[in-house]
């Protein structure tokens, strides 16, 4: 190849992936879960996490099959991390240090209350309740109690990955809500094209499944309530659907300037080449309802790109089963493509494994690279009763066999925060 074959249309280094791992509510490992995915298998089940009695929603797609040494948020969100890390550096024929940086995507969490009870018990009386933070800090002076303190750390994770791993410089540590997952793949994809790297580990990671998270998005509507059978409670563009299934999971992806995969003789399994952001300032966790925002960012990311709508074949769609949220992506997408969207395939996977939060957008991107690589597109299960208000090809209840060259991916989150990912086969 020559130089130029390496460039894209603004004089960039190309983005390839080399690598991908993956675990969701579906299992382990790329093959697994592929193979459940298209063929329309859900892994919504009931909770046998913590008690449900008395709660609205009893479900979610929690991953419980991860041995981990303390059962807490922190622990089960780097048990996940690590895991795909390792897949994915295996599948791109890595071994030894990284020597790259690390950007990984996280949940904001905090210790659990039941952690926090636990040392409220073994804490000194408080002569006055403001006393209540020096107690917590004397009952650990007295016995340290390294899980715990670890646990209250935003950037314990990627400090353990990046010692595990032997990635480059000070690993990033972020959270953009539900784009955590493209957010961490943005930075990896700009870093290789600043030339700051010839590589970068992105890693999206989500074990945060508790009652109080549970209970929290209870509180604002957004959770279905069709707890019987689980595995049909998730119908995004549904008439019938009632909100998102919460669940967990993550993705680790191997970016790799494509000159620099070449070189090695790496597998190319695909090529990023378009990356869009845009911040909707409309609620704390409402998207503005008029789809503004995710309108530019799909704009942004096909700019990004180089390629026009016509350049789109399938859409992995946010699609999280909540009356509000379908309407206004598929507003947002009949703004961009206008009448050709009807013959252009979408389809959501969460409706099989849940809306995985912070580990959706790569969770996503890694199903999307698979899409091409495989010919299969996967299905919208539970799609019987559709919004005749959303006119869509959503690859109905079974995988169609199709080849196409390049993806859209879509991630609306919380906050206003809005990514979207194009991904191809091949460079231009």
């Amino acid at each position: 190849m020559t130089d130029s074959a390496y460039k894209d249309h603004l004089g960039r280094p190309i983005v390839a992936v080399t690598g991908m791992g993956i675990i969701t509510s579906l299992g382990q490992g790329l093959k697994d879960n592929w193979e459940a995915l298209s063929s329309g298998t859900s892994g919504i089940h009931a909770i046998n996490r913590f008690p449900t009695e008395g709660l609205s929603t009893r479900i979610a797609g929690t991953v419980d099959f991860i041995e981990i040494p303390v059962p807490n948020a922190v622990e089960r969100s780097y048990a996940f991390a690590r895991e795909t890390t390792i897949e994915a550096l295996a599948d791109a024929g890595l071994s030894g240090d990284f020597n790259g940086p690390l950007f990984l995507a996280a949940p904001p969490i905090e210790p659990e209350w039941s952690a926090r009870f636990e040392l409220a018990d073994r804490s000194p009386a408080a002569d006055h309740p403001g006393d209540a933070y020096e107690r917590f800090l004397t009952a650990l002076r007295q016995r340290p109690d390294p899980a715990f303190h670890e646990a209250a750390l935003f950037g314990a994770i990627s400090e353990r990955l990046a010692d595990r791993f032997g990635t480059r410089g000070l690993p990033v540590t972020l959270s953009t809500a539900c784009a955590s997952g493209v957010t961490a793949i943005q930075l990896g994809i700009e870093a290789i094209r600043q030339g700051r790297t010839d590589r970068a580990l992105t890693v999206a990671t989500d074990g945060s499944l508790s009652a109080e998270a549970l209970i929290r998005f209870s509180l604002l509507s957004a959770l279905s309530t069709q707890n019987d059978p689980p595995t049909k409670a998730s119908k995004p563009f549904s008439k019938d659907r009632d909100g998102f299934v919460i669940a967990e999971g993550a993705a680790t992806l191997v970016l790799e300037s494509l000159e620099s995969a070449v070189a090695r003789g790496a597998k190319v399994l695909g090529i990023m080449k378009g990356a869009g952001d845009k911040a909707d300032s409309f609620h704390r966790t409402r998207s503005s309802p008029d789809g503004g925002p995710a309108i530019a960012t799909i704009r942004a990311a096909l700019a990004d790109a180089g390629i026009d709508e016509s350049g789109i074949g399938y859409i992995n769609a946010h699609g999280t089963s909540t009356p509000e949220n379908d309407k206004m992506e598929y507003g947002a997408m009949s703004a961009v493509f206008g009448e050709r969207l009807v013959g252009i395939p979408v389809s959501s996977n969460k409706s099989m494994i849940g809306h995985t939060l912070t580990a959706a957008g790569a969770v996503e991107a890694v199903f999307s690279l698979q899409t091409m690589l495989t010919g299969t597109l996967p299905p919208t299960i539970n799609y019987n009763n559709p919004d005749p208000s959303i006119v869509l090809d959503v690859v109905p209840n079974k995988k169609r066999e199709a080849q196409v060259s390049a993806v859209l991916s879509n991630s609306f989150g919380f906050g206003g925060q809005n990514a979207s990912l194009v991904m191809a086969l091949e460079p231009a």
